[in-house]
């Protein structure tokens, strides 16, 4: 078994608040601390299938231009989602699987390039507008029983399983992967940044704040009972542990490395991107009306978030 980063978005950040504060709140955490953010998500090649975790940004998806009063940025590009898979020396045609850790488009925006690909997806997410219309989806039920800790899973084949995990989104799930003697955790958005995970800290980011947290106390549960490369999307740090195989424990943190967050004059239109789960609004499809001119309690029509959510699109 191989297992590789799709690398497709660079030099992001998140703030403290955005990060730490779903459960005290967010003012009490500091907007000026800005951890390092990444989007990539994971292939894992067994030798007889070619499985993703997820599948990224819809191609032409804009990119942002965060100002110094954003409180999240997905990166800056660096290649469409399907250049970079192909850049590992795979063809969307050998695909056979899809394990999807949740819905947002940061994480199923490609899910229609994979012709011959099984999609997995958690019951409780299929009805999302992001799913619609599409084939070959797998409604999981988890019916295999516990999984360690976890009361329920699904055994995808010998040392790969797909776990419910309830609470950024109500139908997450979490994809564990077992080689030699290692747990390889790819757990979407559980958490945002490694720090969070060592913090024991929920982002502002959820469906469910209560099975947020469940799931939170049982990933951690099982890091200090296993020894886990914790694999996120959100944060370079996933794809770093990945390649030297090193393994969480929350009681030693890795010394943080702060983002180096640069806010330079790029043109932009009207349209604005929701940061947390991919939302272009586009004057054009609204009447004309300003993002600007929105309510303030408007939101995100998709994930439901505030309008602080989102920023800028570039041109």
């Amino acid at each position: 078994m191989i297992i590789k980063a799709v690398k497709f978005r660079k030099d992001g950040f998140y703030t403290q608040p955005f990060v730490f504060g779903g459960e005290e709140g967010a003012e009490k955490y500091d907007r000026n601390v800005r951890y390092r953010g990444s989007l990539q998500n994971y292939l894992i090649d067994t030798g007889d299938e070619v499985i993703l975790v997820d599948t990224g940004l819809p191609s032409g998806m804009p990119v942002e231009a965060p100002d110094e009063n954003s409180v999240a940025f997905i990166g800056k590009k660096i290649a469409e989602y399907m250049d970079a898979f192909r850049a590992l020396g795979y063809k969307p045609e050998q695909v056979t699987k899809i394990l999807l850790t949740h819905k947002h488009a940061d994480h199923s925006g490609e899910l229609r390039s994979f012709p011959n690909a099984e999609i997995y997806v958690g019951a409780d997410e299929i009805s999302a507008d992001e799913l619609k219309g599409i084939k070959n989806i797998v409604p999981v039920e988890f019916t295999d029983g516990p999984y360690f800790n976890f009361p329920e899973s699904q055994k995808i084949r010998d040392g790969i399983y797909f776990i419910k995990a309830k609470g950024h989104t109500n139908g997450n799930s979490i994809v564990i992967a077992e080689l030699d003697g290692l747990y390889y955790m790819f757990h979407g958005d559980i958490t945002y940044v490694d720090e969070a995970l060592c913090e024991n800290k929920l982002s502002v980011v959820y469906d469910d704040r209560s099975a947020a947290r469940v799931t939170l106390d049982r990933v951690r549960e099982f890091i200090k009972s296993h020894p886990t490369v914790y694999c996120g999307t959100h944060t370079p740090q996933g794809y770093e542990n990945l390649e030297a195989k090193r393994v969480m424990n929350p009681d030693k943190p890795m010394e943080t490395i702060f983002a180096k967050a640069e806010f330079g004059d790029v043109k932009t239109g009207g349209k604005y991107v929701c940061s947390v789960c991919g939302y272009v609004y586009d004057p054009a499809e609204h009447d004309g009306v300003k993002f600007e001119d929105l309510p303030d309690d408007w939101r995100c029509p998709r994930c439901k978030k505030s309008k602080e959510k989102f920023n800028r699109a570039e041109i």
